[in-house]
């Protein structure tokens, strides 16, 4: 049996993401694939990318905030410098 890549298994993740229709449907989906600790860490990286996109905090007044280090916003900061415009344009519309 082919052995399948990290990426094949990503990939199929948001494949099936993609078909999910309802906030509690996600609820339940990723109840059942990620940990309590994912879900927060995940959580709080929306929290971070959100309130930068708005820009009315400091970097420091987000860390005290939302209780996160730092260097998660800094990451925070990093991934939004290098997204392309269609991203942005995504993001400024949802959020």
């Amino acid at each position: 049996m082919e052995q399948k890549s990290d990426k094949d298994g990503w990939q199929g993740f948001l494949i099936l993401c993609s078909k999910i229709k309802s906030p509690e449907e996600f609820k339940r989906f990723f109840d059942l694939f990620l940990t309590l600790e994912e879900k927060e860490t995940i959580g709080g990286r929306f929290l971070i990318v959100k309130a930068l996109r708005e820009g009315k905090m400091t970097q420091r007044e987000i860390a005290e905030y939302f209780g996160v280090s730092i260097s998660q916003i800094t990451r925070g900061s990093n991934a939004l410098k290098i997204i392309d415009s269609d991203l942005k344009e995504v993001l400024e519309k949802l959020l």
